[in-house]
């Protein structure tokens, strides 16, 4: 592979110089160590480190042959998002009082991963509860931006896009039910793809000491600084139950060109300021698909009613994500069904819209990262937009547009603010298009649309 960069290889290039021997597995996973020891001291990301443990899988890879060589991940060094277990790690989601409760099996993505061929090197900081777009929790401390130590990389896989985002590793597993994983991605300058709804197991991604129902909305996928990337680990986790052996077949991407798309690009939102800094962005990204000939619509008459939509939404994640705590926001039974109906009403209504339009493109998050904030009520939070303070909580609003219909949305990062500060959008499609959102990412990427990733 000639001019083969070890520090600088995607995934699939990683993947690639293991099977034609250009690097062994062990030293490939070498390499990402260096460059966690070397670079993470000022970013505090990777908060449990599974050092010994890797090289060790490493060499038991390098020792089984070719066999091994061929898997679509072979030999690529990863972290995991805290959340997910990892037979032998802690599990606590940033609670102190679950740091000890033993972790016996890997949660099906995990052993997914692995059996494609990757060494799992540790995991990534989250904040408490997997619940801010921040990340810091009293077990691990603070993860920080990897361009400005001030502001958060986001959350709740903050820690996870910062490991991208500062080339410690290539590939991380995050998850997802209110942007955690678009919102760091968009925040620190990667790619990052949360799937249809029901489309990856998380099975092993549950709250700690908990082995019950699956939520509603959540959902596991990957994060990379490729979108190639994206589709490889996919592929390797997705498909229902707990067989590793068994896999879903998506449907193949709706197009091979950028020409080909009919587009239509969302910037505004009814309930959910934005920033110039964001919306700049993705409308010179309008303007230059139009140049390159796809179809792009700044409106359309069947795009569903988002304030109502982000009503109902609101109302089931505060349901979902108080359950279990000391103050939960109990509903009645036929309240929850109505919710439910609601959504299924929502979720046609995008099919409609879907079987007009390809893709549609719309902010992750309604700033660039912002500093960090530690006011525990989000009421007394706030964001600068367009040079005035705007509440925290509504941010919820534009990862919800892909989150409650169950929809696929890959954050695709788009250029940098005039303060230097990544910025990026989400491709949303139709329920289990997941490859033809992560596909328009790539030609994003290919056309140079895309930023590149930080070096």
């Amino acid at each position: 592979m000639g001019n083969f960069d070890i520090d600088q290889a995607t995934a699939v290039e990683t993947a690639r110089a293991v099977a034609d021997g250009t690097i062994t597995a062990l030293a490939a996973c070498e390499a990402a160590i260096a460059r966690i020891e070397a670079r993470d001291g000022s970013i505090h990301a990777v908060v449990v480190r599974d050092f010994a443990r890797a090289r060790e899988a490493a060499r038991a890879f390098d020792a089984a042959g070719d066999d091994k060589r061929r898997l679509p991940l072979a030999g690529v060094p990863m972290t995991v998002k805290e959340s997910n277990d990892v037979a032998g790690l802690p599990t606590t989601w940033g609670f102190a009082e679950f740091a000890e409760l033993p972790i016996r099996a890997d949660s099906v993505a995990v052993a997914r991963l692995k059996a494609a061929g990757a060494i799992i090197l540790g995991k990534t900081n989250v904040p408490v509860a997997l619940g801010d777009w921040q990340c810091a929790n009293p077990v691990y401390g603070r993860t920080l931006h990897p361009d400005d130590p001030a502001r958060t990389p986001g959350g709740s896989s903050g820690g996870a896009a910062a490991a991208l985002a500062a080339g410690m590793v290539p590939l991380e597993l995050g998850s997802d039910i209110g942007g955690s994983i678009r919102v760091p991605a968009h925040l620190c300058g990667v790619f990052g793809h949360k799937p249809t709804y029901g489309l990856v197991p998380m099975t092993g991604h549950s709250f700690p000491g908990m082995d019950g129902a699956e939520p509603e909305l959540a959902v596991l996928g990957p994060m990379a600084r490729s979108a190639v990337d994206l589709a490889v680990a996919l592929a390797a986790i997705a498909g229902p139950g707990d067989d590793s052996a068994y896999r879903l077949a998506l449907p193949p991407p709706r197009h091979l060109t950028l020409a080909e798309h009919r587009v239509l690009v969302l910037d505004a939102h009814p309930v959910t300021a934005t920033d110039a800094g964001v919306r700049e962005p993705i409308a010179g990204l309008a303007d230059s698909l139009a140049r390159a000939g796809a179809t792009v619509l700044r409106r359309h008459e069947a795009l569903p009613d988002l304030a109502e939509m982000h009503a109902a939404y609101r109302d089931m994640l505060l349901t979902i994500l108080t359950r279990g705590t000391p103050n939960p926001k109990p509903v009645h039974a036929h309240a929850w069904m109505a919710l439910r109906d609601v959504q299924a009403r929502f979720i046609r209504q995008w099919q409609a819209l879907f079987a007009d339009v390809d893709v549609v493109l719309a902010p992750p998050f309604g700033v660039p990262a912002f500093p960090h904030d530690d006011r525990p009520d989000w009421a007394d939070r706030r964001l600068v937009i367009d040079g005035a303070e705007a509440p925290y909580g509504p941010q919820i609003g534009w990862p919800g547009v892909a989150t409650f219909p169950g929809l696929p949305a890959t954050a695709v990062p788009l250029a940098r603010t005039r303060e230097g500060l990544p910025t990026g959008v989400q491709v949303i499609g139709k329920q289990f298009a997941d490859l033809t959102t992560i596909a328009f990412a790539g030609l994003l990427e290919q056309a140079g649309l895309a930023a590149a990733p930080r070096r």
